[in-house]
């Protein structure tokens, strides 16, 4: 595969950049069409969908950076921390990014619905993001662990996966056979996008959907990242336990809280 979809002169566009780009505009506009169903202005998802591309795209280079400063960044022209053609984007910091912008924007614009806004975006992320793994297939990041699976995958020589995991035995072509992660991850994120997207349509109260995918997207990080195999030994915790796997667990009692906290709530008022 080629990360690289095609050229202006010297000017590479990345397939990465492209998935990344369908997956916001998927994204926004399923979450414009719930909110028809939901009586919010239409208005409010036009303008509030240009904070969010901003903020997420911010929030997760900021965090790729962060993370990858030493080793990739550190002593290099500034121009390489803005360059995310070809990948740097964690979708972690994305998500924070974008939720610090859906929260400052409805208490700046007349106090929004905060949880219903939050509800009708909430399936839209999990649509987006499997886009968004499609990218980093094409690109080569995010690679899985060897296996010997009939499903395996190979990379290319000069790809991540082949300069950190070594190529296969029999053709120094291409790397040895990896977990297809990208395409587990983005088969679990379309899956809870249509679960989430049945959920709204049968919800009970506000905030319901967010923190049901709050929930849901820890599980499935969590699953995946048993089969990564792009961190370092460092990066683990207890020796096992990865990075993903580590904010989804601080997520999870978050979303477990936030769906009681609704529930019950919305119980007390009804009462």
């Amino acid at each position: 595969m080629d990360p690289v979809a095609f050229k202006f002169g010297g000017f590479a566009v990345y397939w990465y950049g492209i998935f990344v780009a369908v997956g916001f505009f998927a994204g926004l506009w399923t979450a414009s069409r719930r909110c028809i169903l939901d009586n919010i202005d239409g208005k409010v998802i036009s303008d509030l969908g240009v904070w969010i591309i901003i903020a997420a795209m911010l929030g997760a280079r900021v965090l790729y950076v962060i993370s990858h400063w030493e080793d990739q960044y550190a002593g290099k022209p500034f121009w390489n921390v803005l360059d995310f053609r070809a990948g740097g984007l964690v979708f972690y910091g994305g998500f924070i990014g974008a939720a610090l912008a859906v929260i400052l924007y409805t208490r700046l614009y007349g106090k929004q619905p905060l949880w219903k806004i939050a509800d009708a975006f909430a399936p839209s992320i999990p649509l987006g993001h499997a886009l968004g793994r499609i990218g980093c297939l094409m690109y080569g990041c995010c690679y899985g662990t060897a296996c010997d699976l009939p499903w395996a995958i190979k990379f290319p020589a000069g790809s991540l996966a082949y300069d950190a995991l070594g190529q296969a035995l029999d053709n120094a072509a291409h790397s040895v056979d990896l977990h297809p992660t990208q395409i587990y991850a983005a088969l679990l994120n379309l899956a809870l996008y249509g679960g989430l997207a049945w959920l709204y349509r049968r919800k009970r109260f506000n905030g319901q959907v967010f923190a049901v995918y709050i929930v849901g997207y820890s599980i499935n990080r969590f699953i995946v990242e048993f089969f990564r195999g792009d961190y370092s030994a460092g990066e683990l915790w207890l020796g096992w336990i990865k990075p993903g796997q580590q904010l989804s667990l601080m997520l999870l009692p978050i979303g477990i809280i936030l769906f009681f906290f609704f529930y019950l709530r919305q119980t007390k008022a009804e009462n």
